[in-house]
């Protein structure tokens, strides 16, 4: 019989540990390679040197712009998490990192139920129209086709 079998509290407390430890090891911490992004803003991601294609794996979460100098600019674009991949010529992945979009951090959005539905309003100083996804369609597609609208007529204004 080993030292260990002869006493019981003390194996036990070697099962304790080994449990311990095998849960440090099996426990995943976050991703060092995630970025967060909250919706509707833009995040800077440097680019490894080689790149000659990105892939953004949902467009329906995130987009990403290339600038000069290797920058990569991902906007956050709907909520969930996708990735971002950075292939060379020959086709291998220089980067691989997840986006994580989340709801936007900001203290003057202010959100009003009215009972299933769902306006958003941004409130600084005064409180205007938002739309945010998850509004209600009746709030917002009026609010979206003003929008659209007025963009359309500020780019066909003559310069």
């Amino acid at each position: 019989m080993s030292a260990l079998s002869s006493r019981p509290g003390r194996k036990l407390g070697v099962w304790v540990l080994a449990l311990l430890a095998a849960g440090a090891v099996s426990a995943k911490a976050a991703p060092a390679d995630t970025v967060s992004v909250n919706l509707d803003q833009a995040q800077i991601l440097r680019l490894p040197d080689r790149v000659a294609t990105i892939i953004i794996g949902n467009p329906l979460i995130a987009d990403a712009t290339v600038q000069s100098g290797g920058v990569l600019v991902v906007t956050g674009k709907g909520y969930g998490a996708t990735n971002v991949l950075a292939l060379d010529r020959g086709g291998r992945i220089l980067m691989n990192q997840t986006v994580q979009v989340l709801a936007p951090a900001s203290d003057d959005l202010v959100t009003v139920y009215r009972g299933a539905d769902r306006e958003s309003y941004s409130c600084v100083p005064d409180c205007s129209r938002r739309i945010t996804l998850g509004d209600a369609p009746a709030y917002f597609n009026p609010t979206l086709a003003q929008s659209s609208a007025r963009n359309g007529q500020a780019q066909a204004a003559p310069r």
